[in-house]
């Protein structure tokens, strides 16, 4: 196991300290750029496309699902144990400063995921049975004919298959696990019997089940989520000028806080901030498009600007919920952390402090524990719907179900295993998945722009 998690901690330094940021931060420039900055002059369109949409009883449908259920089984996929624990970890590592690159990954990630949106409405497959398949995959083959698209594909597959069907979902049981062992004294491998029986009671009702339950699930588990944050940063309200200065200020000059030289400090900074942001709202990943594929809507662009708010709600509302309470509870006023890192204190159990200094550690553990458990939960249900998508591109319908028994068996397994090697897993096979995505999603820039274009035509009508 150390060997492994010393190997696979090798690779991801290369991938997320120069591939990852050359092409998320690349790409999310080269699609605002083209779009002329969708994600600001869209922005209220977005908004109002996603909210005036806004139901928890959406409904079954004889072929995919609605518009915001498509939203929410994106949202299912991004707001997980990476707003929490992820983001915890991106400050605990880079400092304060690494939520802003967070924040700027997030920015550019935007226009990246309207992108993918657009691409996956445009290239979706609709079976005779009613069923739609869409996603990477699809435009990747669209994009490149022949052996190479045949490869690229193939490889994005394996990819997604390994980091979200099954490495994924470990990370995601595994931070469930610990949060509920912390806050309740109950076993982690319990909670994971748990958790895995009921993702396969829902993973046997197909998408249409899994639908039902994120739709419910997500704006609900948000809610509460804020509401408790925004208690505490009302009882820490001080502190607050503080906090969003820390961020500003340590995302230049990190060493400050982390130690070492002052490049080496930034690097540590930016690449947390951009390795756990695609952790977080996944733009660029290839993930959410499989959920936006499925939206029945007019228009592609109109599924491209959900697609984009989907991001600012996951990086730029309960991401940055998670950094103000964290840094205002342990590193503002002489916190804990306020001088550097501190015996006792990991990314898993800091949002709990964090909650807890305000709560008592009892409540504060426990509700960020009901919290994690929902997120965590309800990306479960997300990424194995989009690891079922390309099972059945590999190897056909047949194979779906033996797909999710082993799923099952990974969501379990995650509750037993070390948290460092299961990150890394995770962490290595996500940003694998960006390279072919993001090639496909430049090669086809000309279909997002006639997109864009063909909204403000209809519009000028």
């Amino acid at each position: 196991m150390e060997t492994l998690l010393q190997l696979v901690q090798t690779i991801n330094g290369y991938l997320s300290d120069y591939v990852l940021i050359i092409m998320l931060i690349g790409a999310g420039l080269y699609f605002s750029i083209k779009t002329r900055f969708i994600q600001v002059r869209c922005f209220g369109e977005g908004m109002r496309h996603v909210f005036g949409n806004f139901s928890l009883h959406g409904g079954k449908h004889e072929s995919g699902m609605s518009s915001f259920q498509a939203l929410t089984t994106a949202i299912a996929a991004q707001v997980g144990t990476g707003n929490i624990v992820g983001a915890c970890g991106a400050i605990l590592v880079g400092g304060p400063g690494a939520i802003f690159w967070m924040w700027l990954i997030a920015f550019f990630g935007m226009a990246t995921n309207y992108a993918e949106a657009v691409l996956a409405q445009q290239t979706r497959k609709v079976e005779a049975d009613g069923t739609v398949l869409g996603g990477p995959v699809y435009y990747i083959r669209t994009a490149f004919k022949g052996k190479l698209g045949t490869f690229l594909a193939g490889f994005f597959s394996i990819a997604i298959i390994l980091a979200l069907g099954f490495m994924g979902c470990m990370v995601q049981s595994n931070s469930i696990g610990e949060a509920c062992q912390n806050a309740f004294g109950i076993p982690s491998w319990a909670i994971g019997i748990a958790v895995a029986l009921i993702a396969a009671f829902i993973f046997i009702g197909g998408t249409n089940r899994i639908a039902a339950v994120t739709e419910k699930i997500v704006p609900i588990m948000a809610i509460l989520y804020l509401l408790g944050g925004l208690v505490v940063l009302i009882i820490r309200a001080k502190y607050v000028p503080e906090t969003i200065g820390m961020i500003f200020k340590y995302a230049f000059v990190p060493s400050a806080l982390i130690g070492g030289g002052v490049g080496e400090a930034l690097k540590i900074a930016v690449s947390q901030g951009a390795k756990r942001g695609l952790f977080s709202n996944e733009a660029g990943m290839g993930s959410t498009p499989h959920a936006h594929a499925m939206a029945n809507v007019k228009s592609a662009h109109e599924q491209g600007i959900s697609a984009m708010i989907a991001v600012f709600i996951d990086t730029m509302v309960v991401v940055s919920m998670t950094a103000l309470v964290v840094i205002s509870t342990l590193y503002a006023g002489n916190g804990p952390l306020a001088g550097g890192a501190a015996e006792g204190i990991a990314k898993t159990n800091m949002a709990q402090l964090a909650f807890g200094s305000v709560f008592g550690e009892t409540f504060g553990g426990a509700f960020v524990a009901i919290c994690l458990l929902f997120f965590a939960f309800s990306t479960i249900l997300s990424w194995n719907l989009f690891g079922k998508i390309n099972v059945n591109y590999l190897f056909g319908k047949k194979a779906v179900r033996i797909y999710e028994i082993i799923a099952v068996g990974f969501i379990f397994l995650g509750s037993c295993l070390s948290n460092d090697l299961v990150w890394e897993l995770a962490d290595m096979f996500n940003q694998l998945m960006v390279v072919p995505n993001v090639i496909a999603l430049i090669a086809l820039s000309g279909l997002v722009v006639t997109a864009e274009k063909a909204r403000k035509e209809r519009k000028d009508k």
